[in-house]
């Protein structure tokens, strides 16, 4: 059987924190306040992010935004966000499930943090991989949407204990797939006090809200 150096994995996620901590140093060093999007493939992040985009200068009309994208491989989502005309960059992982913060420090080299007030980070499309590595973000968001089913919190608790806040998208669905919001309701309850927006992003219902809870320090 082939054994694993468990302390090797504590160095990965140690050294991880320390450049996390780093990140989020810098950003606070030019007033930056940031957010890491987590959450599944299709579950609404990037429609989220649009959103937010959109309806920031009608809240705060002098502060500007930045984005990072993150995909196994290719572009779609970069390019969707360069259409609403802020700074993005874009990561490829290739074969790794997750952003980490080593790949987030090269990404801030790309961008001019003299120039934006705001940070969106979309991380890599599942629920699992990256809640072990934070970013060094002020916020982090995990997403999910009623048609991945009513059991996706108790499959997945520990990207959920760890988010400041959860979203779930799509509510408008909810009737037509047949989806118990109250059960997903009762098991993010059971994971302790925590902050929840219903959204449907396609519609922008519940984006203002959201956006009101990001911006505040």
């Amino acid at each position: 059987m082939h054994k694993v150096d468990a302390s090797l994995n504590r160095d990965l996620f140690a050294e991880n924190q320390a450049i996390a901590q780093g990140i989020q140093d810098r950003l606070h060093e030019h007033d930056i306040l940031s957010f890491d999007f987590m959450g599944a493939i299709g579950s609404g992040k990037t429609l989220i992010i649009e959103h937010l985009i959109d309806i920031l200068p009608t809240i705060l009309p002098n502060k500007r935004v930045g984005v990072i994208v993150g995909d196994v491989m290719g572009d779609d989502d970069y390019q969707r966000i360069c259409k609403h005309e802020v700074p993005v960059v874009n990561i490829n992982t290739g074969k790794e499930c997750h952003l980490d913060a080593h790949l987030i420090e090269h990404a801030l080299h790309k961008l001019n943090l003299n120039k934006i007030d705001f940070l969106f980070i979309e991380n890599i499309g599942n629920l699992v991989c990256p809640a072990d590595f934070p970013l060094g973000a002020d916020k982090r968001v995990v997403t999910i949407s009623v048609t991945e089913g009513d059991d996706m919190v108790r499959k997945h608790p520990l990207i959920f204990q760890l988010a400041d806040a959860i979203i779930i998208n799509k509510i408008d669905l909810v009737d037509i797939i047949n989806v118990d919001i109250n059960k997903i309701m009762n098991d993010i309850h059971h994971l302790g006090e925590k902050t929840v927006f219903l959204t449907n992003a396609q519609g922008g219902k519940g984006m203002k809200s959201l956006l009101h809870w990001l911006i505040t320090p």
